[in-house]
């Protein structure tokens, strides 16, 4: 990914407010961690031009590594529209987990069609913790899927999403990066320095955030 697309996408998030900030008033993470930056990228898809320009970097990103595939997967909710929407553009059979089986019908999680001895690339909005989207990649390698990659529009970079990868031995690819995107917020005047001096704190410890800054 070069530096160029990487700030075309920042800028895209940011335009379209997927990417927010709230030093003065953090929001909690269902982990229960004060974050003073929300990413919600299910508003992307409200934005067609700066939808475009994501679904365009994924196309860029695979091209740019050959990550070859023959099926494109999204996990639900959030990964879905972006991933049909990808697959739509490349023409490629598409399929999307589930969180959980249905408790009805075939109560599978892989929805859409068969995908054994298929290479399928997993195609995500939103990596934390990885925990959703290592749980796909174990559902669809139980449906007799090949999954090597996972591509995502942005991850937060935690240490325990890259152990987790890692473990599971997939690599994940980001369009972005929560660097380029504080550069270009900074640069858009989204934040003061002393705000961007807060953020930026949190991506070195965010667990003991709140403490430190007196939140909790």
């Amino acid at each position: 990914m070069t530096t160029t697309d990487k700030k075309q996408v920042a800028r895209a998030l940011l335009s379209a407010q997927a990417v927010g900030f709230s030093p003065q008033a953090p929001v909690r993470f269902a982990s229960g961690i004060l974050s003073p930056v929300y990413v919600d990228n299910r508003v992307l898809s409200f934005h067609p031009q700066q939808w475009h320009i994501v679904i365009h970097a994924f196309q860029n990103r695979l091209q740019a590594q050959n990550l070859t595939a023959d099926v494109i997967a999204g996990v639900a909710v959030g990964g879905v529209p972006h991933s049909a929407a990808l697959a739509f553009t490349l023409n490629m059979p598409y399929v999307f987990i589930r969180k959980e089986a249905k408790g009805y019908g075939k109560q599978r999680r892989v929805e859409g069609g068969s995908i054994a001895g298929k290479r399928v690339l997993l195609v995500e909005d939103l990596v934390t913790t990885g925990g959703s989207s290592l749980s796909a990649v174990s559902a669809l390698r139980e449906e007799g899927g090949v999954v090597s990659d996972v591509l995502t529009i942005v991850s937060y970079g935690f240490a325990q999403s890259r152990e987790a990868f890692a473990a599971a031995k997939v690599p994940l690819h980001t369009l972005t990066d929560f660097q380029t995107i504080l550069d270009e917020a900074f640069a858009l005047s989204y934040f003061d320095k002393d705000q961007l001096d807060i953020i930026r704190d949190w991506f070195v410890e965010p667990q003991a955030w709140g403490k430190r800054h007196g939140y909790e």
